[in-house]
Parts: structure tokens; C-alpha cells; sequence
């Protein structure tokens, strides 16, 4: 496979030679008119579903797994992190053994999935805070039922979602990351005295800083000030134009610096549907037109409806950061979450050729993804780039 485009990084228009799944040769080439970007694929460690596709339904298989890597991959994402929320522990591990399953039996799905994340339900259970998540199955942390979770999981448990004000949720913190677990702190409640404790014990991760939280904090002394102090959080933030105002990732931006920020899309099972009514258990949602997902006949969010493609150029244009250096925010951040210690990937020989090739808009309108490539496969290729 011949993959020619301009690095996102570098500027320079190159040619890559991939050769059964890895970067064999990189050469630069002439610039020409019409060459697309080239970047690394797109991470995204917040995927609860999408398309009618959903991680944390009452079962999921795995051709329907198979299927959501393709739909993720037309928006330039061709690994992701699924999310499974708040719920019984039955349907958490069976659903967490559905994921472990698709990997073990699909090649391309086991490179596509890295790891998974349970997002609650040790988290608040107040109005607010909790989100869309059901009361109904918000707990205390349980170190049994995490044991369980990473055996359902066969290993692929990284990231766990707590609320650090629940009883036992400090201790819960330490042995989760003795046993590798990326402990996020979200959909919390906390006090600052609180959040500065889930930190000392091994905290790293805020989820989707500025959603799932009251409408009305405390002037000084609150958690969302106490996560964006804290440099040893890194804050993953949903970008989509809809989640947070522009100048809320202006100012986040500048309190985190982008070395410690990851862009989700947090994208819910609805996303990308059709407009229109649909149910969502007992609740009605709204899927406007322009994509966002809303509780109907109300000005509230239903989850997100929006992927990577749409995120990266909203946060450059909302702050200002350069289009090379938000997509790191989509590459290098999380790849570096899920495997500390590893180089930076900057598309050069004997790499795993996970590639992207894309247009710009202008403004913050969305990437036009052309094609997207996992470890030498092509999983999407827009109608565009087959002429």
C-alpha cells in the first residue's frame, strides 16, 4: 500500500510504504495541489456507542463490535476505548465479556480496542452529577466486584470512572492502580479536600472535566477548580461545540496546558441516528439536525452525538491551538495514557501504520476523513477518495 499526504506535524508533503502492517519505507515527495493531511488515526477513550450501537446493552456481539469499528473509522478513529456505564454488576461483566470476546476473535478488532473503561457505577448519586447514569445502580466501591470486572474483562480493564466522596472510594483508588487500573475522577460531587485525596491516592484522569457535574458550584473551593489545578490530572474534555462553550476550553486549555488534555467524544449509542424521537429506556430523546442529542422538549443534553472528527477542529478553533497540535490531543495524549513510557508515533518506519488522510473546512467545521487505516487495513475510504 502506497499512502501519499501532507504530515500534519512536519508540513511536508511524503509518501509511505506499508507493507503487512507496519511503515516499510517514508520518502518525501513534490507538493502537488489536492494532497490531503496525514495524520496518525485518531484515539478515543470515550465510546458508549454509536449508530443503535450500544457497550452497554442488555447484550451486544461480536459482529455488532466489528461493525462499530467501521462506523468510528469514517471519522478518522481507528482505535477506541469502549465505555460501559452504571449498572448491575451482572450486566457490567457480561457486557465486559461480550468485548472480550470480539477481541479475542477478531484480529483487526483486538488492535481497534486497546482497552476497556467502566464509567461508574461508583460514582455521585445526585441530580447533576450523576448525568444520564440510573440511580438506580450508583454504589459504594466494591474491590470484589473490580476483581470480577477485570477477570470478565480477561485483562482489558484500564480505566474506571469513581466518585472520590463515596464511602471507601480512597482505599478503592490505591488497589485499583495496584492492579493497573487508570482511576478516573467523574461524575463527582467531591469536595476539594476530597478530589485532593483521590489524587494522593493515585487518581489521574479527570472524565469529560465540566459534564456531569451541578449546574451551581461554590465560588472557590470546588472540584472543578481542584481538578484543573492539579497537574497530575490529565483532563479528558468532549469538544464537540454542544458540551462546553468555547471559552471554557479556552480557559481549560490554559489551566491544563495541552501535555495534559485528551479529547473524547463520549459519543452515546444514538449518535449519528437519524433526526428525530427515539427511547432511550424511559427517557425521550431528541436527535436535532445538526446531530446533538437532547432530552426532548428540553434545552438538556442526552449524551453526545458527536465524533473526533467534529472535536479536534471545534477545540483549534475555540482556543486557538494549532490544528497539528490539537490532533495530538486525539493521538499522542491518549496513545501515551494507555501505554506510558512509549514514543511519540510520528508515522516513520517500523511503525504500525494506523493512518489517517483528511481535509480541512476552515473554522471548526468538521474533518472530511478520506480514508482510515489500522495496522495496514483500510477500514474507511470516503466515496471522494475512491475517484
Amino acid at each position: 500500500m502506497i499512502v501519499q499526504g501532507i504530515d500534519i506535524f512536519k508540513d511536508t508533503p511524503v509518501q509511505l510504504t506499508v507493507e503487512q502492517g507496519k511503515i516499510v519505507d517514508r520518502q518525501p515527495i513534490p507538493m502537488r495541489q489536492g494532497l490531503p493531511y496525514l495524520s496518525p488515526a485518531f484515539i478515543d477513550l470515550q465510546v458508549n456507542g454509536y449508530r443503535g450501537i450500544d457497550y452497554s446493552a442488555p447484550s451486544i456481539s461480536t459482529a455488532e463490535i466489528a461493525t462499530l469499528v467501521g462506523y468510528l473509522a469514517e471519522s478518522g478513529t481507528a482505535r477506541h476505548v469502549p465505555t460501559i456505564i452504571t449498572n448491575s454488576s451482572e450486566r457490567i461483566c457480561n457486557n465486559l465479556a461480550a468485548i472480550a470476546k470480539a477481541v479475542a476473535s477478531d484480529p483487526l478488532v483486538a488492535v481497534a480496542i486497546p482497552a476497556i473503561h467502566v464509567e461508574g457505577p461508583f460514582i455521585s448519586s445526585e441530580d447533576g452529577p450523576r448525568g444520564a447514569h440510573d440511580r438506580a445502580f450508583v454504589r459504594d466501591p466494591s474491590m470484589k466486584e473490580l476483581d470480577a470486572w477485570i477477570d470478565a474483562s480477561e485483562g482489558l480493564l484500564r480505566i474506571v470512572t469513581i466518585s472520590p466522596e463515596r464511602e471507601g472510594s480512597i482505599d478503592f483508588i490505591r488497589q485499583a492502580v495496584s492492579r493497573g487500573i487508570l482511576v478516573a475522577i467523574g461524575h463527582t460531587g467531591a469536595s476539594a479536600e476530597q478530589i485532593a485525596q483521590a489524587v494522593d491516592a493515585g487518581a489521574r484522569l479527570s472524565t469529560h472535566l465540566g459534564n456531569g457535574s451541578h449546574a451551581q458550584l461554590p465560588r472557590l473551593k470546588n472540584y472543578l477548580w481542584e481538578q484543573l489545578a492539579e497537574d497530575r490530572l490529565t483532563s479528558g474534555l468532549i469538544a464537540d461545540g454542544h458540551h462546553l462553550p468555547s471559552s471554557v476550553l479556552k480557559v481549560f486549555l490554559r489551566a491544563k496546558g495541552a501535555q495534559r488534555i485528551f479529547l473524547v467524544s463520549d459519543v452515546a449509542f444514538l449518535g449519528g441516528s437519524r433526526p428525530g424521537r427515539y427511547t432511550w429506556g424511559d427517557i425521550a430523546v431528541e436527535v436535532h439536525a445538526d446531530g446533538h442529542l437532547g432530552l426532548a422538549d428540553t434545552p438538556y443534553l442526552a449524551g453526545a452525538g458527536h465524533l473526533l472528527d467534529t472535536c479536534i477542529p471545534n477545540f483549534c478553533a475555540s482556543t486557538g491551538l494549532p490544528l497539528a497540535e490539537s490532533i495530538k490531543l486525539a493521538t499522542d495524549n491518549p496513545a501515551g495514557l494507555l501505554a506510558p513510557g512509549t514514543p511519540v508515533a510520528r508515522m516513520e518506519v517500523s511503525e504500525r501504520a494506523d493512518l489517517v488522510l483528511f481535509r480541512t473546512q476552515g473554522g471548526n467545521k468538521k474533518l472530511q476523513i478520506e480514508q482510515t487505516i489500522l495496522a495496514g487495513t483500510t477500514l474507511y475510504r470516503s466515496e471522494e477518495a475512491r475517484t
